[in-house]
């Protein structure tokens, strides 16, 4: 009797850490509200107004964060958003003694 009501207690416990998950991962990403007015959208192309300014947005974003980790301070202007992307993930994964301009020499300038 005992072992059933530890089951059902076990069970409740289950669900409900998938009804509420953590906060914590969530929290070091929150995206602006200007960003997130583009959730859901579907662009025609890289020449649609739409796309152009979320590219923009998205760049100018990812620049800030990556200079709030990792101080490098990038121009938006000169990187795709995928490259910014990128080059985040990149410092990510980098030893503590490598310099990040090594990284920095994979991707093109000139956007």
């Amino acid at each position: 009797m005992k072992f059933k009501w530890l089951f059902v207690f076990l069970i409740l416990i289950l669900f409900w850490s998938f009804i509420h998950p953590n906060q914590s991962f969530s929290k070091e990403y929150n995206l602006p509200p200007s960003l997130l007015a583009y959730v859901g959208k579907y662009f025609r192309g890289f020449k649609d107004p739409g796309y152009s300014s979320y590219d923009l947005l998205m760049r100018e974003f990812l620049v800030k964060r990556i200079d709030q980790k990792f101080g490098l301070r990038l121009n938006p202007n000169q990187y795709s958003g995928f490259d910014l992307l990128e080059i985040e993930s990149l410092l990510k994964c980098k030893k503590s003694n490598e310099p990040p301009e090594i990284f920095l020499k994979m991707f093109p300038k000139g956007y």
